[in-house]
């Protein structure tokens, strides 16, 4: 099988991609792989470091702010159409699949235009504007989330899979507590706002830090490398409190974990569903369409998690739901039965699947 893959900008596309890149190599030992992304973002770094072979084309989303770049934009998605054109004519994909992201936009319109069979992956609650605008005529779409399915009306097919980066964080390699310096046999809170983290909740949670010192349960805080230094300049923790700037393999953790207070970004929330990890979400205000909230609220709906937004956090409030969670065992195992009733932990070989069914 040949196979083109697109996906870009944050690893909540990259990710689902690679999971689904994996399933199908494990299945065609002689599968052939082309992957097109950006020239200049994560993308083109991750892709040839692991050895698969990448192309990237110059284009930029559309900002409201930026208008002398969206007008260079408006030619740089042209001349990207037509290369990609050209790419896939020459690699004569039996599949084209695209994970989100606005590069998928020349990358799919080309093989609709040569009528090369399609697939898109949709990670949010809200369908991204690259997927929706491209959704027209597409072969297969798979969404994340059920509410989802109804979602893409113009589509050929639509099927529920789940995000296959869930899958990861169950074979991810286990971190204890006692690695990162804390007690095994104690509970753990991990609190985090994404890889980089976020200034703005750092400042609210000082004084949540502050009242979990005397609690009955750990607390990993990880600030976001550019904040590290800055959060802990003359500030004095608790022994029951650990603070990094970032940790690499989060999810291996998180195996070990007893709460998390996170983003509700899409990736996270795979892994949250495929660990049967309750959560407290602090949606992202700053991203599109509000996509994190509706996010977070697929799972809040089912009472299979709770979420305070932003605006509204502080540190007294976030350590009195952490406290009565972890002191409510009823509420709490309600949580993750919930929890193993909405997560699936066999997104890629539902995906790759219906891939092979959509190529007899």
């Amino acid at each position: 099988m040949k196979v083109v893959i697109s996906a870009g900008g944050t690893g909540g596309h990259i990710y689902p991609a690679l999971a689904v890149l994996e399933k199908l190599k494990k299945e065609d030992k002689t599968l052939e792989v082309l992957y097109i992304g950006t020239k200049n973002r994560m993308e083109s770094e991750i892709i040839p470091n692991r050895g698969i072979d990448y192309v990237g084309i110059e284009i930029y989303g559309f900002s409201k702010k930026k208008i002398l770049r969206d007008i260079k934009n408006i030619f740089l998605v042209s001349a990207g159409y037509r290369k990609c054109l050209k790419i896939l004519k020459e690699f004569k994909p039996d599949i084209v699949l695209g994970f989100g992201g606005y590069v998928t936009y020349p990358v799919l319109k080309a093989a609709k235009k040569l009528n090369i069979k399609t697939f898109l992956h949709e990670q949010n609650s809200i369908v991204g504007k690259t997927n929706k605008f491209l959704s027209n005529g597409i072969d297969l779409v798979a969404v994340s989330f059920l509410s989802t399915l109804n979602k893409f009306p113009k589509a050929k097919k639509v099927i529920y899979s789940g995000n296959p980066c869930g899958e990861n964080a169950l074979t991810t390699k286990e971190i204890k507590k006692s690695e990162i310096g804390l007690d095994n046999k104690k509970k753990l809170v991990i609190v985090v706002a994404g890889s980089l983290g976020s200034s703005s909740i750092n400042e609210k949670l000082k004084e949540f830090l502050r009242l979990s010192k005397k609690s009955n349960y750990q607390v990993l805080y990880i600030t976001g490398k550019t904040h590290y230094e800055e959060f802990i300049k003359g500030t004095r923790f608790g022994s029951n409190i650990k603070v990094l700037p970032y940790l690499d393999n989060l999810a291996g953790l998180m195996r070990n974990c007893d709460l998390i207070v996170t983003r509700a970004g899409a990736s996270t929330m795979s892994e949250i569903l495929a660990l049967n990890l309750p959560a407290i979400f602090i949606p992202s205000p700053y991203v599109a369409g509000n996509h994190q909230v509706y996010n977070a609220l697929e799972i809040v709906k089912n009472n299979a998690g709770l979420m305070i937004e932003e605006q509204e956090l502080n540190g007294e409030k976030l350590f009195n739901m952490v406290t009565d969670l972890l002191n409510d065992k009823q509420k709490y195992e309600i949580m993750k039965m919930n929890l193993r009733n909405l997560g699936k932990t066999d997104s890629s070989e539902i995906i790759v699947k219906e891939i092979k069914e959509l190529l007899k």
